[in-house]
């Protein structure tokens, strides 16, 4: 059976550097785009749909700063409709801020949409349900079910969960809505020797990351938002994770 992909445009938590921008992530089959980062600009040659569906883990910069991109990318490469989607707290302050008018004075050819009102959403065929995180300002984390290609109505879907900015769910509840992914997309910007700056920072550490993929056993482990100042480094197998572990870098295509 044919595969789905992730394309890693932007790998980095923070700020950019000579090898990774920030955080950017996009299903070309489904249309989905996992946070609008400076690697953004990677996307138009990528875009196969005739609709884009932006989903907004949280506000922060690193996060958001590439939908001032977007005018150039679909001049590039038109589609019929864009949706962005997120909590409504955070759309009004991305709107009201980074879309002032003394900032970008050009209205973006979109529509916003809140999550708040519903626990998940059918996404053109893909569909969409979220979970609130423990983050500075807050965040939430995504859990995607999609037909694969050439799949019959009774193949499972392919899933994918992607948590970033986030401390690291610990609660049942949460482990078990990301048990049992194809992928799991989970951040990790700190080392453990940095443990106490994760913390006080809201971040995960490598150890706190892979304890979680332990209690989720997906089929295979992304470690995603790596510190810009701070290669991450995997210092030896999890004899209790049955599933390879990645390092996203910027450009990596992962089939799930």
């Amino acid at each position: 059976m044919k595969t789905l992909e992730v394309h890693c445009l932007g790998t980095a938590g923070y700020h950019p550097n000579e090898s990774r921008h920030t955080s950017c992530y996009f299903l070309p089959q489904s249309g989905v785009l996992l946070d609008a980062g400076t690697g953004i600009f990677r996307l138009p040659e990528l875009i196969q749909t005739d609709h884009l569906d932006i989903l907004l883990s949280h506000a922060h910069l690193d996060h958001v700063v590439g939908l001032t991109f977007l005018l150039d990318i679909l001049y590039q490469r038109p589609v019929k409709e864009v949706r962005v989607w997120g909590q409504a707290e955070k759309l009004a302050a991305i709107q009201e801020h980074l879309f002032h008018e003394s900032l970008f004075p050009v209205a973006l050819p979109v529509s916003w949409n809140s999550i708040d009102e519903q626990s998940e959403w059918d996404l053109h065929g893909t569909k969409m349900s979220w979970r609130l995180q423990e983050h500075p300002g807050g965040s939430v984390a995504f859990r995607l079910e999609a037909a694969r290609p050439d799949s019959t109505p009774s193949d499972p879907p392919a899933v994918l969960v992607y948590a970033t900015d986030t401390l690291g769910a610990e609660d049942p509840e949460t482990l078990q809505w990301m048990s049992g992914a194809d992928l799991l997309m989970h951040e990790c910007n700190f080392d453990d020797q940095n443990q106490k700056w994760a913390e006080k920072t809201g971040h995960c550490y490598l150890q706190k990351a892979l304890q979680i993929a332990v209690q989720t056993q997906p089929q295979r482990l992304l470690l995603t938002h790596i510190n810009p100042i701070a290669e991450l480094q995997l210092d030896a197998e999890v004899p209790s994770l049955q599933c390879p572990i990645e390092i996203a870098t910027d450009g990596l295509r992962v089939a799930f």
